[in-house]
């Protein structure tokens, strides 16, 4: 008989890391990247694996890993990520990292005899609060020094100075690179974070593709001014450019893109920001993704020409950083084969389907076999404090998980 895996210790663990970083006021989780509490969330884990008696380390870039096997072995990684959007759920990466842990639980206390190692990965910051996925990128040597120097959140915080408060010298960063010899490969099971498997009535979803991601942040300049004396043909409004762009994208994409396009303006801040002020400047993030590189650039090169036309329109200056470019990634075929059999082999109804969202996957994918699969977002909905799957689906993703990795390093 396959072993499976023990529902109630996934569960635990899952409900244990939702408290770190928990609002009771908005009943969301604020786990940031290199935050306390996202730290703390790090240190725990830790103490679990070490429970395990895994080889256990933080590398220089906050990835927590725990390793079952001998140095000499090739490993497989299971893994995702601990940090939160602000306002998050409780299964966003969360359930990755679980689900690994909780494999190398079912090994040990059937005493399986490995042939390769088998480690659990914790990446840190993927959400994105410094522009990139910065631990998925350490590990798969796709960090630049000067990028770690200059990136910072949407406050103005620099990822070094963030990182120094964590204890965790940012140059460190750049040693934390594995050797894609050692590795045999990389799986990562996440919520879907949308409606499809929901709506199509499927249990497992084997993820094809990761879409590209590009992010922004965008800058009108105008002229502050007295709401009351200030003549409507003759005002500098920076929020005005803001609304004609937005009423710009579904234009764009159906000009540019494709039914994978999204485009979406996250985050917006008015300056002076007062009732009784013609708003001087406006500050906003603007977020691309395409399964195609091709139409993101197309995308990317409209945004830029809308904005500059806007911007002449209302009397405005237009700037914009590029925080982050992500390029589309494929799973690896032996790897969608490889979740696609086991799902279906324990009788779950499966769809092959690409991701809309990016995830650690697709940076793993340059160096070693890598599959990346979901299970079904209630309502399809993620990145809020309603976040939820069900826990019968959570079970049987962690199974296939458990099957596929035995299939590897038995």
């Amino acid at each position: 008989m396959n072993p499976v895996i023990n529902l109630e210790r996934v569960k635990q663990d899952i409900y244990t890391l939702g408290r770190f970083g928990y609002n009771a006021e908005d009943q969301g989780i604020y786990r940031q990247g290199f935050s306390e509490e996202d730290m703390k969330a790090r240190y725990w884990l830790m103490q679990q694996m070490e429970e395990l008696e895994l080889q256990v380390y933080m590398d220089g870039a906050g990835n927590v890993v725990g390793r079952l096997g001998g140095a000499e072995q090739k490993a497989l990684l299971i893994g995702s990520h601990l940090d939160s959007v602000p306002a998050g759920g409780m299964f966003d990466g969360v359930l990755g990292v679980v689900a690994g842990l909780e494999c190398i639980r079912v090994i040990k206390e059937n005493n399986i005899k490995l042939r390769h190692a088998l480690e659990v990965v914790a990446t840190s910051e993927e959400e994105g609060r410094f522009g990139g996925m910065l631990g998925a990128q350490a590990l798969t040597g796709n960090l630049k020094l000067d990028w770690l120097e200059r990136a910072k959140d949407h406050g103005g915080l620099l990822l070094r100075e963030a990182m120094g408060s964590c204890q965790l010298p940012y140059h460190l960063a750049m040693e934390a690179a594995r050797d894609p010899d050692s590795l045999m490969g990389f799986l990562e099971l996440h919520i879907e974070q949308g409606p499809v498997l929901e709506q199509t009535h499927n249990t497992i979803g084997v993820v094809e593709g990761i879409s590209g991601v590009f992010k922004w942040l965008i800058k009108f300049i105008g002229k502050a001014d007295h709401a009351g004396t200030a003549p409507m043909d003759l005002r500098s409004d920076a929020f005005m450019g803001l609304a004609d762009f937005a009423h710009e994208i579904p234009r764009i994409i159906d000009e540019e893109g494709t039914d994978k396009t999204r485009l979406t303006i996250g985050s917006v801040e008015l300056k002076p920001g007062f009732a009784h002020t013609v708003p001087g400047e406006v500050d906003f993030t603007l977020v691309g993704r395409d399964m195609s590189e091709e139409v993101m650039l197309n995308i990317a090169n409209s945004c830029r020409k809308v904005c500059s036309s806007i911007a002449r329109r209302h009397k405005l200056m237009f700037e914009y950083d590029q925080m982050s470019w992500l390029e589309p990634k494929p799973c690896t075929p032996v790897m969608i084969e490889l979740l696609e059999k086991h799902a279906k082999k324990l009788g779950y109804k499966t769809l092959i389907m690409p991701s809309g969202a990016g995830h650690d996957a697709q940076f793993f994918a340059d160096i070693t076999p890598t599959g990346l699969m979901f299970i079904p977002s209630v309502g399809g909905i993620s990145h809020a404090p309603d976040e939820w799957s069900h826990w019968h689906d959570v079970e049987k993703g962690c199974n296939v998980l458990l099957q596929a990795a035995l299939e590897l390093v038995v």
